[in-house]
């Protein structure tokens, strides 16, 4: 599985910013998708990705607390595509964000893949 993301950037705090994600390959019918960012400070300390939201093949969402009620995670199927849609972004939300893909290739196992980030600024 392939995964390319876009649409990072800088905005301005309280402003939007909606990320996309490509994904292709071998995809099977069991699978999630979700967001996640490290900050710069965090991985220089060596801290792991933070997530940010998820979605499930059936289309079941869920998103972190420091980020619920701003955010938006969406899929497309027709277009292999999901998106993260962020409103009122705060200058903490800025980070590398990236694309995760899980392949379920049975009820507790799954192929996990990685995109390659793309880097949100949160600035005036």
């Amino acid at each position: 599985v392939q995964l390319v993301e876009s649409g990072g950037g800088v905005v301005e705090p309280g402003g939007s910013l909606r990320l996309s994600c490509v994904f292709s390959g071998s995809i099977n019918s069991r699978y999630e998708m979700g967001w996640y960012r490290q900050a710069p400070e965090k991985a220089r300390e060596l801290v792991g990705r933070e997530l940010v939201a998820t979605i499930t093949s059936g289309g079941i969402t869920s998103s972190a607390d420091s980020v619920k009620g701003r955010v938006t995670i969406s899929g497309d199927n027709a277009r292999n595509t999901m998106y993260l849609q962020m409103n009122s972004m705060k200058p903490e939300d800025a980070a590398v964000y990236y694309c995760n893909f899980r392949n379920f290739v049975n009820t507790w196992q799954y192929a996990e893949y990685w995109g390659q980030g793309t880097q949100v600024t949160v600035s005036s």
